[in-house]
C-alpha cells in the first residue's frame, strides 16, 4: 500500500493538476476517508441555459473520490470508473463536492459523492451525485511540470 497523505501533500497533488488549476478547485477537507473539493461558479464554466456545464460536475465526482480513495490508498491511485446522476441545474456561487470512501481493500476503493451547489445565502442544493471506483496505480506520482 502506498504511504498514507497529509492533507498539504494532498493540497500539492492537486496543484500538480493542470486541469484543476485551470478551474480554480480548492481541496477544503482530506482525511479519514473523506474529501472536500470545492470552486467557485464562474461564467466559462456555465453551458448554453447559464447551468454549470455537466463536465464540469462530473470533473468533480472524479477528483473527489480519487481524492477520498487516497486518503487509504495513497497518492498513487486512479479512477477506473465512476458514475454520476444529474439532479438539478448548477448555479449559485459556488460548488462543493463530498466524497467518502464506501469499501476498501488494499488495491481498490468504491467511493460516492454527492455535487452540491451553494447559492449567496449559503443555502446548499444538491445538483449531482456519483460512485466511482479507484485503484492503486503502483509506483510514484510524477512530478509537476
Amino acid at each position: 500500500m502506498s504511504a498514507a497523505l497529509t492533507s498539504d501533500n494532498a493540497r500539492e497533488v492537486l496543484e500538480a493538476q493542470p486541469f484543476s488549476r485551470l478551474l480554480g478547485t480548492r481541496l477544503d477537507k482530506f482525511g479519514d476517508g473523506r474529501a472536500e473539493l470545492s470552486l467557485e461558479i464562474r461564467d466559462d464554466l456555465r453551458q448554453q441555459f447559464g447551468f454549470v456545464h455537466g463536465g464540469v460536475l462530473a470533473y468533480l465526482v472524479d477528483n473527489a473520490v480519487t481524492f477520498a480513495a487516497g486518503t487509504v490508498l495513497g497518492p498513487a491511485v486512479l479512477t477506473s470508473g465512476f458514475t454520476i446522476s444529474y439532479l438539478a441545474p448548477g448555479k449559485g456561487r459556488e460548488l462543493r463536492a463530498y466524497a467518502s470512501v464506501v469499501h476498501a481493500t488494499r488495491r481498490q476503493v468504491v467511493c460516492r459523492c454527492d455535487v452540491m451547489a451553494v447559492d449567496e445565502s449559503g443555502e446548499q442544493t444538491i445538483c449531482a451525485t456519483g460512485q466511482g471506483t479507484v485503484v492503486a496505480r503502483g509506483g510514484e506520482v510524477p512530478a509537476a511540470g
